[in-house]
């Protein structure tokens, strides 16, 4: 039997990274960060339906990215600024991560490099 071993934290940021994989909610996310636009607004900037438009939005809030808000008839979202932070200090933790791991491996190739080595063609 597998168990699910993941934290409330992978599973956040499983769905924050999930929900950015999209080139059409990364770009929604950098709209409504600009600035707040209702759900029809952001619909008319896209080739596709309401529907898709509405869809893509609930991923972005699902994952905490944006917030939606009801003004009277209209669904209007806002960015989550301190989200998308979270999201950039998680790539800073791997990304420290990976270059710790390169130095090291730097530092291994360094001990086992003789030195130079003699032109094989010079006398």
């Amino acid at each position: 039997m597998v168990v699910d071993q993941r934290t409330d934290e992978d599973r956040a940021a499983d769905r924050l990274f999930r929900a950015l994989a999209d080139t059409t909610r990364r770009d929604i996310l950098r709209r409504v960060l600009v600035e707040p636009a209702s759900v029809s607004g952001l619909a008319a900037r896209y080739e596709m339906s309401f529907a898709a438009v509405q869809k893509h939005v609930t991923v972005l809030a699902d994952a905490h990215l944006v917030v939606k808000e009801r003004r009277g008839r209209e669904q209007m979202v806002r960015g989550d600024v301190g989200t998308v932070r979270q999201a950039a200090a998680l790539l800073e933790q791997l990304e420290e991560l990976w270059r710790a791991r390169v130095d090291r491996m730097s530092a291994v190739l360094a001990d086992l490099d003789p030195g130079p080595r003699p032109d094989p063609g010079r006398p």
